[in-house]
């Protein structure tokens, strides 16, 4: 992605640090939250590491490969610079913390995720060589103030320094989760549901639009709970009061677990077209006994009814979705059910994961360690399986673009050619595919009218209409 520098000095007494963001798209509004705290304390944020005094590795630790991925960052980033300090946040260094000291002494510091205004107080300790476990937890007293009309309000450092591309910024709605999946860790990393004020929401993306953003993408564990730790679920009322800004922007909805999809959620996206018929949910299969595994109430019929639905009300919807292959005890008429899900649900676009065992989950204990070895070759042949059919539904479905007219988000320019790429309403940030622009030139962060003209494999080619 590219990144600007808006905080430049060639001042020798301010400390320069990098950051170097793993996982999703809710760790990387965990670290510009961080690199907002840094800059108010004085530090200058680099995006080069080379320039870096400190290294921060925001780091995920969801599944064994995102660990894997984490360590092995440390190690390489340690080995490339000796004689920088390297410190370890996030999920991963949330939930092992004092672990980790033993097993990477290279690290210079922990911090978790938790309290990350607080990370200056952990990079001072860092650059002070007193190798810091910092894994502070909420304090509710010193956390929260009253604004002029007494209202009470998280304290919320405003980010300043957005690591996507020019005009799009990840709104993070909610924190942690109370669904209480078998297989997911989330709720150890993150803790239990924590839902964000609706007038803190709005200020953000209020205070977003003065600065030119127009693609606002909403994350969280599972929007559709959001408010729910409130007493009940306030996902409609937040997308109603949205819809009193004026303006022209995008509001993409990413994580909505599908045994609570929100009633009222397609009315609101036919009422307002700036709330994007864009629907991100997480199937994860579709055999009735696995899901039951964990911890959902869903089968193949209930699944299918909602898309269904989905496509009746609104038939320019989008869906994107992900499987979750060789959970314990799946068997081979398991698997074919979830094939022919996938063969009838024709979903836009899908990830699939294999099943990582993840140590203090419930679903854990359905196999052991020798088990889950034994069953790798499984997981990765079934993903496989996956990937390969879902590549002809993914063209197949993005077929029907081909000749329609949309807005286009341009975010950056092809270099030595006259081309941009770009993502319509049909694309989320980072996951999908693109659309190639032809054009001499356009500006980036914009939304700019376009005709799709051609279709490439999954990508599209359109030209500006202006």
């Amino acid at each position: 992605m590219k990144l600007e520098n808006t905080n430049l000095s060639s001042s020798p007494s301010i400390r320069k640090f990098f950051v170097e963001n793993l996982g999703c798209a809710k760790n990387q509004v965990d670290a510009e939250v961080m690199i907002a705290a840094l800059q108010n304390e004085g530090w200058l944020f680099v995006s080069d590491s080379d320039e870096a005094e400190l290294i921060i590795i925001n780091s995920c630790g969801f599944i064994q490969t995102a660990k894997e991925e984490s360590i092995q960052v440390s190690l390489e980033m340690k080995e490339r610079y000796p004689g920088k300090k390297i410190m370890l946040a996030g999920c991963f260094a949330q939930r092992y913390g004092e672990e980790l000291t033993g097993s990477l002494p290279e690290l210079d510091g922990i911090f978790g995720n938790r309290v990350l205004s607080r990370v200056s107080e952990t990079a001072e300790k860092v650059m002070a060589g007193l190798k810091p476990v910092d894994l502070p937890e909420s304090d509710e007293v010193s956390d929260v103030s009253a604004t002029a009309d007494g209202e009470k309000v998280q304290n919320e450092v405003k980010r300043k320094q957005i690591l996507s591309f020019k005009g799009s910024v990840y709104i993070k709605i909610s924190e942690g989760c109370n669904n209480g999946c078998s297989y997911c860790a989330i709720p150890l990393i993150r803790g239990g549901l924590k839902s964000r004020s609706i007038s803190s929401i709005i200020r953000e993306i209020k205070s977003f639009l003065s600065e030119g953003y127009v693609e606002f993408n909403f994350v969280g564990q599972d929007l559709g709970s959001f408010g729910a730790d409130r007493g009940e679920a306030e996902f409609i009322t937040l997308l109603k009061e949205i819809s009193k800004i004026e303006g022209k922007f995008w509001i993409r909805l990413l994580y909505i677990h599908p045994d609570h999809f929100p009633e009222g959620l397609l009315t609101v996206c036919k009422e307002d077209p700036r709330i994007l018929p864009y629907f991100d949910i997480p199937f994860q299969h579709a055999s009735g006994p696995i899901l039951k595994k964990m911890g959902r109430r869903g089968n193949r019929e209930k699944y299918l009814s909602l898309i269904n639905r989905i496509r009746e009300e609104v038939p320019q919807a989008v869906i994107r979705s992900t499987f979750l292959v060789g959970f314990p005890g799946e068997s081979n008429e398991d698997f074919r059910e979830l094939l022919e899900f996938q063969n009838d649900a024709r979903i836009d676009w899908l990830g699939v994961f294999s099943y990582s065992r993840e140590e203090g989950t419930s679903a854990a204990r359905l196999a052991g360690p020798f088990s889950y070895k034994f069953h790798r070759k499984m997981r990765e042949k079934r993903k496989d399986k996956i990937n390969l059919l879902q590549q002809a539904v993914t063209e197949e479905r993005m077929s029907r673009f081909v000749g329609q007219e949309m807005d286009v988000l341009i975010e950056e320019k092809v270099e030595g050619e006259d081309l941009f790429l770009g993502r319509g309403y049909l694309q989320a940030p980072d996951v999908d595919g693109l659309i190639v622009i032809n054009s001499e030139n356009l500006e980036c962060g914009r939304l700019v009218r376009c005709k799709i003209v051609k279709q490439n494999g999954i990508d599209l080619e359109a030209v500006p209409l202006i």
